[in-house]
């Protein structure tokens, strides 16, 4: 048994005694910055053979369930990070505020609540209710009350108590607001409230009463701009998420007084045919590329890959305007109609942009590959190159399949055909990686002038696409590496392990398919693939492929590295898209700092906030992929508004105790059907089957099962489908013990899988 602790904060134990279980735990409680296994042996002073057993017994905790790993720190689960980003909600009794994170995902129960302390920092000003924060945590240990207390880092632009509507007038004269999200009522506006808004006009309003009868009443706040203008649903999007979309005089002001780089303290890479490749609407270009066989005879088969990213860093310097903004804006945001850049147009499209024929700053890395695709060396230069092509990705995919244009056929041997031999070692080389294999379809919405949808596509996935992905994943894992190397810190691109209880989950479902999976196994991604491989080309295929993408943890950045698991990387960086990522921009610092490549490195400053940033940027990236998912589903519900009563083929993307939601896979978008509007039968949820079953025949609906549906209801502006079904329930496999499972209240709502998946890697 384990000796008392005593003293200091979770004091130390005596040599030779062994801590419990209850007292690591405690140890982690208090000290959630220092939750590692070496602070853990360090603080009950356990050595040697000692050690060995505080890590097996870490493991059983894990396997266990009593606690995660989270960057190389121990917490319990369903733990908020060190950092985090905070939305202020009410006051306790004492007049304390209260927040919960802004993200908290469903499967982890009810989000923790934090009591805000007062801040010690002039930084920091007093927040209040309503405003969200940038807030360290720590555990409080009680049994009652708040989880944890904060305290704040950074307060955020105030928030108003304000929503986003539609302004309609009715036939009778009176005035509502259409909601724009799925869960807003409809609300009256009085005619003295109405301001200068018209009918159809985007309006932020204030709810002004309540009463105990009819829809509640409202103000018009603003007046946002008019649905029957270009890009009012991406407006929607940008308003209901705080996306700044207008840059401030000064960092307009910086922009406009840059002037092009100069050849100072740069290599000349001007002779070198670097190519970009990019989609064919592509307006600005991050990234060039080039590949040579080594001439070295101690590397047969050899390849020498150079990435030339645009160098960012030479314009934005840190504690500009243009940095401040680029910081808050965190990355670009893509909507189907318009893109929101990260940094104003005379940076991006112009003096960044590696416009063909043209001058431009890079930064550059030179890697050496050997015919296995294995990085040998690689090294990094601050250049001044000058691309030699413009190419888009089917045109350089025609040339290699036999069909070049007057473009690329003086391109093709010299440039074209080393670049994919050297795609070819380098697929070796994440063949024997092996990296998880999801293939994720990605639809493009087409639109028409007027901003509505033409149609929706599903561009082919061509190897000139997954050339570019594997020079860049190489090139991120170099910066990476370099870093490291010179003991710099620098903000990762990490990407967790499936949580225990998302393996467990996983684990019930493949056991209803006869599908084993080791319980307690560190799991890897060939694991996963293992498992999609027994399944492919049958009928489950798809419905299997959904669920390990669901139990996939969301990758994020991060000043300490767990690695990345989905592309089975020990070290990995965003180096690539500077333009685009504030991430990148950061890595680019770091290396000009570590390497002497110039006076615009990371500063001491920047590095010591470094998680800060990375909590922020992690924060904007959310926020821009749930503004362009729900872009999405408003474009596509206004598109099929005009076909009420048509039916379609669909598929389930989701299963919750309350009903399905049906994708249409032509449109890539959902909508819903309510589980009483299913039939006669009385459907029970049952979450390790990711399924409906009837209570009398057993029979039911499935995760990724192809059902034909009639859309019965749209609410364009929200985003929102109603759907009927018209398919019969069928039997499934496990529907017995999983319907016994479902009846003894073990199931728990499951959220469906966002619209529109993205590729962010």
């Amino acid at each position: 048994m384990a000796r008392r602790i005593s003293g200091g904060r979770g004091g130390r134990a005596s040599e030779g005694f062994r801590p419990s279980r209850e007292e690591i735990v405690a140890f982690l409680r208090e000290n959630p910055d220092q939750a590692g296994k070496r602070e853990l042996a360090r603080a009950f002073n356990l050595k040697g053979a000692d050690r060995i057993w505080l890590k097996d017994t870490l493991r059983e905790m894990q396997d266990e369930g009593l606690l995660e790993k989270k960057a190389k720190r121990f917490t319990r689960p369903g733990s908020l990070p060190h950092v985090v980003v905070l939305d202020i909600v009410s006051r306790d009794a004492e007049g304390l505020l209260l927040a919960r994170p802004s993200e908290w995902p469903d499967d982890n129960g009810a989000a923790p609540t934090v009591s805000i302390r007062p801040s010690r920092s002039d930084r920091a000003r007093a927040p209040g209710i309503g405003e969200r924060v940038l807030a360290k945590v720590f555990p409080t240990g009680e049994e009652t009350g708040p989880a944890y207390a904060g305290r704040v880092m950074k307060v955020f632009e105030k928030r108003r108590e304000a929503v986003l509507g539609i302004f309609r007038k009715l036939q009778d004269g009176s005035f509502r607001i259409e909601p724009v999200e799925r869960r807003q009522p409809e609300l009256v506006v009085d005619p003295d409230f109405a301001g200068n808004a018209a009918s159809g006009d985007l309006v932020e309003v204030e709810q002004v009463s309540s009463g105990r009868y009819g829809l509640p009443r409202a103000k018009v706040l603003s007046v946002l701009g008019s649905l029957e203008s270009e890009k009012a649903v991406s407006m929607i999007a940008i308003h209901a998420h705080d996306i700044p979309h207008i840059f401030p005089p000064e960092a307009i002001a910086e922009a406009q007084a840059a002037k092009p780089a100069t050849m100072d303290g740069r290599e000349d890479f001007r002779d070198l045919p670097l190519i970009t490749i990019d989609p064919a609407d592509a307006k600005d270009h991050d990234d060039a590329v080039h590949a040579a066989p080594d001439p070295d005879e101690a590397n047969p088969g050899g390849h020498i890959v150079t990435v030339a990213i645009a160098d960012v860093a030479a314009y934005v310097t840190e504690g500009s305007a243009l940095d401040r903004e680029a910081l808050r804006r965190g990355n670009s945001v893509y909507f189907p109609d318009r893109v929101v850049p990260m940094l104003p147009e005379r940076i991006s499209n112009d003096l960044c942009s590696l416009r063909e024929g043209e001058d431009r700053p890079a930064l550059a890395v030179r890697m050496t590959f050997a015919a296995d695709g294995r990085k040998l060396r690689h090294s990094f230069h601050r250049v001044m190159m000058r691309s030699a092509a413009k190419l888009a990705y089917p045109q350089a995919q025609g040339a290699i399949d036999g069909r070049p244009d007057d473009r690329t056929a003086p391109l093709l041997d010299p440039v074209l055909k080393p670049l994919w031999d050297a795609y070819a070692a380098l697929r070796r080389g994440r063949a024997a990686r092996e990296p998880l294999e999801l293939e994720l379809p990605e639809r493009k919405i087409l639109l028409k002038e007027d901003g509505t949808v033409d149609r929706v596509v599903v561009p082919d996935r061509l190897d000139a696409h997954k050339l570019i992905e594997e020079f860049m994943i190489q090139a991120n894992v170099a910066a990476a590496e370099t870093l490291e190397g010179k003991r710099r810190p620098l903000v990762y691109r990490i990407h967790d392990a499936p949580s225990l209880a998302k393996q467990e989950s996983l684990r019930e479902f493949l056991a209803t398919l006869g599908l084993p999976l080791a319980r307690g196994a560190q799991m890897k991604p060939a694991s996963f693939n293992g498992i999609l491989s027994r399944v492919k080309g049958s009928d489950h295929e798809v419905l299997v492929n959904e669920v390990v993408l669901r139990s996939q943890s969301q990758a994020a950045y991060s000043a300490e590295n767990i690695g990345h698991f989905g592309l089975n990387l020990r070290r990995y960086a965003h180096f690539t898209s500077p333009i685009r990522r504030y991430a990148d921009l950061i890595v680019h610092r770091a290396l000009i700092g570590a390497l002497g490549l110039g006076k615009d490195g990371l500063s001491h400053g920047q590095e010591e906030r470094l998680e800060e940033i990375s909590a922020l940027i992690s924060a904007a990236e959310r926020r821009a992929m749930a503004a362009e998912r729900e872009t999405v589903d408003r474009l596509i519900a206004a598109h099929l508004a005009t076909r009420i009563d048509e039916s379609f083929q669909g598929r389930v993307s989701g299963v919750t105790k309350a009903g399905l939601f049906i994708q249409l896979p032509q449109y890539g978008a959902d909508g819903f059907i309510p589980v009483s509007s299913l039939g006669d039968d009385y459907y029970m949820y049952d979450e390790s089957a990711h399924a409906l079953f009837g209570e009398r025949s057993g029979k039911g609906y499935q995760l990724a099962d192809e059902v034909e549906v009639r859309l019965v209801e749209v609410a364009p502006m929200a985003g929102a489908m109603r759907f009927e079904m018209l398919s019969e329930p069928k039997p499934l496999p496990g529907s017995k013990q999983s319907f016994h499972k479902a009846r003894r209240g073990r199931a728990r709502a499951q959220r469906p899988l966002p619209r529109g998946r993205s590729r962010r890697r």
